[in-house]
């Protein structure tokens, strides 16, 4: 029998995906051919920029995916592939035995954390089974003892995946070595960056693995409770990890007595409330303990004196997520993969001005320019490329020129930016850099949580800085405030959020400081984005007098006779964009 099956990860939904997979479903019923294909759904296979997805999976396992699907499309789908055999080629955009535009997307990537995602039902336990799930978990708590299964985690060489990349088996070692009459771990889901999903997408497409390595975990250290936070924000993931936690109880892979033996580990979910300084991991700390999520004072680390006072390890989503893969492959494998202190892969969420906006897994080692242009192909329309924020509102701004930079942790930290947990935010020449950088440090100005002065005052004052310089009312000396504040607030600041909000200024600064200079000294914006330095003219060689731009306007600012030449009133003129987006001739300029 085939099986149809529909991503309904967060972004196909986003898409649509609901209303294909009901769609299908009627459809099926009404043509009685449920003896003929089966439904199902997975997660986020990462193209997202071709959702909805619908998969048709022959009995031998071969199989296509059709990208761009709406009802209409999918109920043919059902008629012609699923029913009748004769698959529909125009619309296919992975295929075993077709060849198709995106499939450079896959070719230069290795999945380790995306496995099983879009591929299996993550609702299924038993798909992830036969995934070669639980494997791993068998073999440490029967034929390992905790100590060797920290060697070999050790020997694979991972790192945090959450962005300090903090050796992982140093770190479940010193958890170990740390006596106590209870000890916990926690996984960190509380993934807050703007423009990042890859621990939503992995929750939400393959929450066994991180329940797996996460009991990996608390067999090596010592555990028997532990806790994942994971936002509130992302509903999908929590309700699949709550149920998913309740099917492993219900097998044996979870709760008392784990496969008949003497280890036992009971898991919870806490929602987060939407606070990005829960994501430092004593912060995030205090919220499970039902405080107030503020960072404090280091040492003691969490690893000495975390939740309630014991000792708890805590991880990222990624992290545990290679953990069983690891165990299961040997650590060798894993550290063959990557370069000398980055070992294994890195899951990316490509967003912005990128052909392929989703989620990929490459090698560490990779280039930037080879993420973007290979495996994103490349800036749509013709644009020219300018820059990636990689870190998140913590990372910095890298410019083109420094594209063949590698990916791993210590050549992305030389840039000025961050691994961070794996956002990369591409941007062409439209993008602005002042603003990129006013935008970032708004949010995590916002976001402080007010315990440092300087990372509450400091930082607001940075962004009335910013904010006066969009507005075209810079000074000279502003770059310099913003250069003496950006080192003042690192400096002083207890946390990570403090201590690298500065981070997409400095990094602007340094590499498209001449932005900074032509929005203070010329009041003008290069990029043609901040409102109150731009302006909208009719190129009078071009207009066709169509009247299209003065009839969207929203202001009436643009006046002129049919087939004549029109006009736009500057005193009018809100700069909303309209008139630019809308003229087919391209006969609207800013300048």
């Amino acid at each position: 029998m085939r099986r149809i099956i529909v991503g309904t990860g967060t972004c196909g939904v986003a898409a649509g995906a609901d209303k294909v997979l009901d769609a299908l479903g009627k459809a099926v019923v009404e043509r009685d051919a449920a003896d003929k294909v089966e439904l199902g759904e997975t997660g986020c296979i990462g193209m997202c920029f071709r959702e909805p997805l619908v998969e048709v999976r022959e009995p031998d396992g071969a199989s296509v995916i059709y990208g761009d699907i709406d009802p209409e499309k999918a109920i043919r789908i059902l008629d012609e592939h699923g029913i009748a055999g004769k698959p529909i080629e125009e619309w296919i955009v992975k295929g075993d035995a077709f060849e198709c535009a995106d499939d450079e997307l896959f070719e230069n990537q290795y999945r380790v954390v995306l496995r099983n995602c879009g591929i299996i039902d993550p609702d299924s336990i038993d798909e992830y089974i036969e995934k070669g799930g639980y494997v791993a978990l068998k073999k440490v708590i029967t034929e390992s003892t905790p100590e060797e299964v920290i060697a070999e985690i050790t020997k694979s060489g991972l790192r945090g995946r959450g962005g300090a990349g903090f050796p992982t088996g140093l770190k479940w070692k010193l958890a170990r070595g740390n006596e106590a009459d209870k000890k916990y771990v926690v996984c960190n889901a509380d993934e807050g960056d703007p423009g990042a999903f890859m621990d939503r997408s992995t929750l939400e497409g393959d929450p066994h693995a991180i329940l797996e390595g996460m009991a990996i975990c608390a067999y090596a250290i010592g555990v028997d409770e532990g806790y994942i936070y994971c936002r509130a924000e992302y509903p999908k993931a929590v309700k699949r990890l709550i149920r998913s936690i309740g099917i492993a109880e219900e097998r044996g892979f979870l709760g008392k007595n784990i496969m008949g033996t003497d280890f036992s580990l009971e898991l919870h979910v806490k929602e987060g409330a939407g606070a990005f300084v829960c994501g430092e991991e004593t912060a995030l700390l205090r919220s499970i303990e039902g405080k107030r999520g503020m960072p404090r004072i280091r040492p003691p680390y969490p690893a000495e004196k975390g939740l309630w006072g014991k000792p708890t390890n805590i991880n990222n989503v990624e992290t545990y997520a290679n953990v069983p893969w690891i165990i299961r492959e040997g650590g060798e494998k894993f550290a063959a993969m990557g370069t000398e202190k980055s070992k294994g892969s890195k899951v990316f969420a490509l967003a912005g001005k990128i052909v392929r906006g989703g989620l990929v897994e490459v090698p560490m080692g990779i280039t930037i320019n080879d993420v973007i242009q290979k495996v994103g192909g490349g800036i749509p329309g013709g644009k020219q490329p300018k820059a990636v924020q990689m870190g998140g509102p913590s990372g910095g701004c890298i410019p083109v020129e420094l594209w063949n930079t590698p990916i791993d942790y210590d050549s992305i930290n030389s840039t000025g930016a961050i691994m961070g947990s794996g956002g990369m935010v591409v941007m062409d020449e439209t993008t602005c850099m002042v603003d990129v950088a006013r935008f970032f440090l708004e949010f995590t100005q916002r976001e402080s949580c007010g315990k440092c002065t300087f990372c509450r005052v400091g930082t607001m004052r940075m962004l009335e800085l910013l904010e006066r310089i969009c507005a075209g009312e810079g000074v000279e000396g502003d770059i310099e405030k913003l250069e003496d504040l950006s080192r003042k607030v690192i400096e002083t600041s207890l946390c990570g959020l403090g201590q690298t909000a500065p981070n997409p200024v400095l990094t602007t600064i340094e590499y498209f400081r001449d932005e900074y200079e032509a929005h203070i000294k010329e009041k003008r914006c290069p990029a043609g984005v901040c409102k109150a330095l731009i302006r909208y003219e009719i190129i009078a060689d071009k207009c066709i007098g169509c009247t299209l731009c003065a009839k969207k306007c929203p202001t009436d600012a643009i006046s002129g006779e049919r087939k004549e030449v029109h006009v736009i009133d500057q005193d009018k003129c809100t700069k909303c964009g309209v008139c630019f987006n809308v003229c087919p001739v391209d006969a609207i300029k800013v300048e």
